[in-house]
C-alpha cells in the first residue's frame, strides 16, 4: 500500500481470515485499534490458511482519490 501512497486510512474494506474464529475478540481488539477511528467495512472468516503457522490473514482494498490536495 506504501508504494501505491496509501496508508491505513485509505481502507475501505477487508476481509480478515482466522485459522481458528475462536480468536475473534482479540483480532477484533487489534483491528479496532489500527483502524480508529475509521472502521472499514469488513468480513471475517474462519479459513485453512496458506501455511500452518500463520493465524490471521487480512486482505484489503483502498481507495486513492487522485488530483491535487491528497495527502
Amino acid at each position: 500500500m506504501k508504494k501505491a501512497g496509501c496508508g491505513l486510512k485509505d481502507v475501505v474494506k477487508s476481509t480478515v481470515f482466522l485459522a481458528d474464529i475462536r480468536g475473534f475478540e482479540e483480532m477484533n481488539d487489534v483491528y479496532r485499534a489500527a483502524f480508529a477511528p475509521h472502521f472499514p467495512a469488513r468480513s471475517t472468516i474462519e479459513a485453512r490458511l496458506a501455511r500452518p503457522e500463520f493465524l490471521v490473514e487480512i486482505e484489503v482494498i483502498a481507495y486513492r482519490p487522485e488530483g491535487p490536495g491528497r495527502t
